[in-house]
């Protein structure tokens, strides 16, 4: 039982998480329709806050960025997977080039070209981004944010505007939403795991001794910042292609709220919080929405969803600054009588 415990501690962080995940999917194989829908978009959440946590919580820089980078990644794998009717790309995005514009791929190669696009992205809007630190960056990425969305909204020949792409394939369930959530938080576990994470944290709390030592800030920062965006740019192509409709709107202020508050709730520095977060945040919101519709027992006015999130961060700010993690990962305990290895 010792070596067994002994196997499982350094992984343990992203073990917890992973059963949480894989309980939660199990629950749409007994639930209703509506119930694995909910599931789904909750995995895919955690896709994306988990993408978010790679760079924010390794670098303690906020990021609004995020979800330009899901809207980058939810395009492109749109142009590749439209559409179910063979005249609605060539009516509505006339624009695409001809091997996008007469042909339609499957799911895998959607997400292969969200990842690629996302990816390339940050790297060009990352050398810039990684010279800056604190408010000014934070500013810079809300900035990104807000050029994506303009520069989406208005591309009416590749994006269709402020218009939908309707008719993409709705190919992401539960059960593969699950597993790219269990994906990406073994992939931030290994992030941070390597020596790149290390360092990175290290520049986050000691700047100047982490300097001093010889860590290449902006380089450890741009690692991150790439990686993460990736992880977010897939999330952005799952969501895509589980609504089976996409517009800009979708990927603005209300999700990069939604995400930075899933991630604060649980814990900005913690991988497990970040499932945590979005797993409570999903659940609230979802008690007060069927209290909204009027199904459940007591009702509360239209859009107390807000209010309630709102209000929530404030308490979690106020009394859990550092979330409900407090900032820690899940640990093993010590099998008792033994000391713990320093």
């Amino acid at each position: 039982m010792t070596r067994l415990s002994d196997l499982l501690r350094p992984i343990w962080p992203a073990l917890v998480p992973t059963l949480l995940l894989v309980a939660s999917g199990m629950v749409s194989i007994v639930s209703s329709g509506s119930t694995a829908e909910i599931i789904s978009e909750m995995m895919i959440r955690v896709v994306m806050v988990v993408g978010l946590y790679i760079f924010v919580g390794n670098s303690g820089i906020l990021s609004y960025a995020h979800i330009g980078f899901a809207a980058i990644g939810a395009y492109a794998a749109a142009w590749f997977t439209c559409c179910t009717l063979p005249m609605v790309k060539p009516l509505y995005l006339p624009g695409l080039p001809d091997f996008l514009l007469n042909a339609t791929y499957p799911l895998e190669i959607g997400l292969l070209s969200a990842a690629i696009a996302s990816g390339i992205v940050a790297l060009i809007i990352g050398l810039i981004f990684v010279r800056l630190a604190g408010i000014a960056a934070s500013i810079a990425s809300f900035a990104f944010l807000a050029i994506v969305y303009a520069v989406y909204s208005n591309w009416d020949s590749v994006t269709a505007g402020t218009s939908s792409i309707s008719n993409i394939p709705v190919d992401v369930g539960p059960g593969l939403a699950t597993m790219a959530a269990i994906c990406a938080v073994w992939i931030a576990f290994a992030f941070q795991s390597s020596r790149y994470g290390f360092m990175l944290r290290a520049s986050r709390d000691e700047p100047v001794a982490a300097r001093s030592s010889g860590v290449q800030i902006r380089h450890m920062r741009l690692i991150a910042w790439v990686l993460s965006a990736v992880v977010a740019g897939i999330g952005g192509a799952l969501y895509g292609s589980f609504m089976g409709i996409l517009t800009i709107d979708s990927f603005y202020l209300t999700l990069t709220f939604l995400t930075i508050a899933m991630l604060t709730v649980g814990g900005i520095q913690s991988l497990g919080g970040a499932v945590v977060g979005v797993l409570c945040v999903t659940v609230f919101t979802e008690i007060l929405r069927v209290m909204e519709s009027g199904t459940a027992v007591v009702q509360v006015p239209k859009g107390l969803q807000q209010v309630g999130l709102g209000v929530i961060l404030v308490l979690i700010l106020i009394f859990r600054p550092r979330g409900l993690m407090d900032g820690r990962e899940f640990t093993l305990p010590q099998a008792p009588g033994k000391q713990p290895i320093s």
